[in-house]
């Protein structure tokens, strides 16, 4: 049989596109307005055609009449729009909320899609702070007017799921070809050391990803070689090793930790590079974990390209924001039985009535 078909809303660097890949699907036509992740996809799924623009200038009708596409063809519409607006972090800062009105509505234009393309069963994910919005509600609420079951909504850890990292996130199922089973058994651990252990030496491995250099003031050097292997913490300091900001407050005492060889990594994050943003130093060396380090933690390939003209910065901040292929593996692939299960009845009961 043929691939099933996909389309990736709000695409990134491309993270649940490869996931679909790695599901089996054909994932036909992306969305992605951000230059620099749209150049890393396009990098990585030449085949996929790319309308590089803003979702709000872009017509669904347009992408079905470029594709050749008619109603209720696709197979799976997915996506995850923009979540800064949802995240807790942004709305816990001194009791601050953030107006982030127009990412928030990119979940009304994911609605919008769905009504116009109606594909077969559609997938999103996003932060667990989107469950408890009007938006989410209002989502489902319009995928059950146009017929579809919800076969999936609720927050769940990537790490149950064959993700080497603690990562909780919000998703939806929904289907028009019978309800979806996602009450699988969990897939087994991956662990820091399993998924970066047998990484060769950091700066001559001849991937820039894993070869980029650390410039660290040589205070900061010395307390980072003095934090225990494989898990310390800067806490295992004594006070006056400690960096003056950190003794003032309790708060964040992940920051200049170590990860553990065994457990799973905490979430990569944009300042996965970055010590001072967590508990991203390296289980054994006396460095923060590399680019390529963090990517693989995310369950992207070896090979995955981030090609240049792009600074460290810009790199983990794709990388930190990408959804992990893996995670999206695992629906997907529950997602492509059905369909295909469902295909397949439409061709027996075909066969009997001629």
């Amino acid at each position: 049989m043929k691939k099933p078909t996909a389309i990736d809303l709000f695409c990134g660097a491309g993270g649940l596109t490869q996931g679909l890949k790695e599901a089996g699907f054909s994932v036909i036509a992306a969305v992605e307005f951000e230059p620099r992740a749209a150049g890393t996809y396009q990098a990585n799924h030449p085949s996929c055609r790319l309308f590089e623009c803003d979702i709000y200038d872009l017509e669904p009708r347009q992408v079905m009449k470029t594709l050749g596409l008619r109603k209720g063809a696709l197979d799976l519409l997915a996506g995850c729009p923009p979540c800064q607006g949802f995240s807790r972090m942004r709305n816990r800062n001194g009791g601050r909320v953030v107006r982030d009105r127009p990412k928030k509505d990119l979940v009304l234009r994911f609605a919008d899609f769905v009504e116009a393309l109606l594909p077969r069963t559609v997938m999103m994910e996003n932060v667990p702070g989107l469950e408890t919005d009007w938006r989410f509600t209002h989502l489902k609420s319009a995928l059950r007017k146009l017929g579809y079951h919800i076969s999936l909504s609720e927050v769940r850890d990537a790490q149950h799921f064959g993700v080497p990292q603690r990562r909780k996130r919000l998703i939806l199922v929904a289907s028009r070809v019978g309800e979806l089973s996602f009450d699988t058994a969990p897939e087994p651990r991956q662990t820091v050391r399993m998924t970066i252990g047998s990484m060769k030496l950091a700066g001559h491995s001849g991937d820039f990803l894993h070869d980029a250099p650390e410039n660290r003031t040589p205070h900061v050097m010395a307390m980072i070689r003095d934090i225990p292997r494989n898990g310390g913490s800067r806490t295992d300091l004594p006070k006056a090793r400690q960096l003056p900001c950190h003794k003032r407050t309790n708060g964040f005492k992940d920051v200049y930790g170590r990860m553990s060889w065994d457990a799973v990594s905490p979430t990569i994050t944009g300042g996965c590079f970055n010590p001072s943003k967590g508990r991203f130093l390296h289980p054994e060396e006396d460095r923060a974990i590399t680019l390529r380090e963090a990517a693989l933690l995310q369950t992207f390939p070896k090979n995955y390209l981030f090609p240049g003209p792009l600074n460290k910065q810009e790199i983990a901040l794709m990388i930190g924001n990408a959804l992990p292929p893996r995670f999206i593996c695992h629906h997907a692939r529950i997602i492509k039985k059905a369909l295909i299960s469902e295909s397949r009845n439409k061709e027996r009961r075909s066969r009997y009535l001629s």
